[in-house]
């Protein structure tokens, strides 16, 4: 049998995923990583995107909103706000969201980051949900 890894999953209400997977891409907030057995040890900062997880030749996609994830061993820990199953996206209410965001009228830095960051998590749902 070929060796594989523990996903798990976390958000602040509940475990959303704990499986054995072949192979997990994680959204990091610079980009996409790919994890596969026996990766070296990391911690890495999640952005908003979706995270892929394969086993048995099965894909599950899940749009994930920022968090942290840690491989150790073949054990790969994401803790998260949001966990969503792809196919569960509404697509409609996430377009309702970007526009929103992109009306929001931004004169401080701080509301200048809080539209930029709704008009990130609004783009990455409908990227996930355009490929469930």
């Amino acid at each position: 049998m070929a060796q594989q890894l523990q996903c798990i999953v976390v958000t602040p209400e509940a475990t959303v995923q704990d499986e054995s997977a072949d192979f997990v891409v994680l959204p990091l907030y610079d980009g996409e990583i790919g994890i596969a057995p026996s990766h070296t040890p990391l911690i890495g900062r999640l952005g908003y995107g979706e995270m892929r997880i394969v086993a048995g030749g099965t894909t599950s996609r899940f749009y994930v909103d920022g968090g942290f994830a840690q491989v150790s061993g073949d054990v790969i820990n994401v803790l998260t706000n949001r966990a969503v199953p792809a196919e569960k996206i509404d697509a409609a209410a996430a377009q309702a969201q970007l526009e929103k965001a992109q009306a929001q009228p931004a004169n401080s830095d701080e509301a200048i980051a809080i539209r930029d960051r709704d008009i990130a998590q609004a783009r990455a749902q409908l990227r996930v949900a355009g490929r469930a």
